[in-house]
């Protein structure tokens, strides 16, 4: 592989946790749903207006309002998150011998620029990263290989050469519609719930998987 392409919340950071709490507190507390963690926590991909459309429908919400209502989640979820904030086992060694390597990597996220410079910023790894693609930087969201697709092309790499790290299964099928490949963890979905992907090719815990240990070595 010429290239490493992360998904980040989940991905990179174990923190999916908090934000279903957050999509539940604002979902029921707020806006007057009655969800429960198992009807939220599928629902949770792709743009935060998408999410908002899935639990009430197209007409609940303007967009300027929908917009609003993800920004008011995500500070509720920084807030909660942040004293927790750390990158998955065997990840920060992974990141710096694939960059003394010079293997090129991009972050591919659905997230909004917002949540990924809270990330990048307070654990002090952009340096590792040539490129960012968030939810403001597409117009379609995961499965949808757009996002993919602009991540290798700002990493000048051809998709076939690029290997795909995600968490959840539309991502991998992402991947899969971008033409790459993809490693699976295991932080949020179990392996049986990406068995109609041809492309994972692994499954893994964290980093410190031997099997992604040999990437970079």
């Amino acid at each position: 592989m010429k290239a490493f392409i992360f998904d980040l919340n989940g991905t990179m950071i174990n923190d999916m946790t908090y934000h279903t709490r957050a999509w539940q507190n604002l979902l029921n507390n707020e806006l007057g749903g009655n969800f429960s963690w198992d009807e939220i926590k599928p629902q949770m991909y792709g743009k935060n207006p998408e999410v908002l459309v899935r639990m009430f429908g197209p007409n609940r919400f303007t967009m300027d309002e929908m917009n609003s209502l993800s920004y008011e989640k995500e500070k509720k979820y920084q807030q909660e998150f942040l004293p927790h904030l750390e990158l998955l086992p065997g990840l920060h060694d992974f990141l710096e011998k694939a960059y003394q390597k010079d293997i090129p990597m991009a972050i591919g996220s659905a997230a909004i620029p917002f949540n990924i410079d809270f990330v990048l910023d307070n654990l002090n790894i952009r340096h590792y990263f040539k490129a960012i693609v968030s939810a403001d930087d597409v117009l379609l969201s995961k499965p949808d290989p757009e996002t993919f697709i602009k991540a290798a092309r700002l990493l000048n790499v051809s998709p076939v050469n690029c290997l795909v790290f995600e968490d959840v299964p539309k991502g991998a099928e992402a991947a899969a519609n971008a033409a790459m490949e993809a490693v699976v963890i295991t932080t949020t979905h179990q392996p049986d719930e990406f068995k109609h992907l041809p492309n994972v090719i692994h499954f893994a815990n964290d980093f410190t998987d031997n099997f992604l240990k040999e990437l970079v070595v």
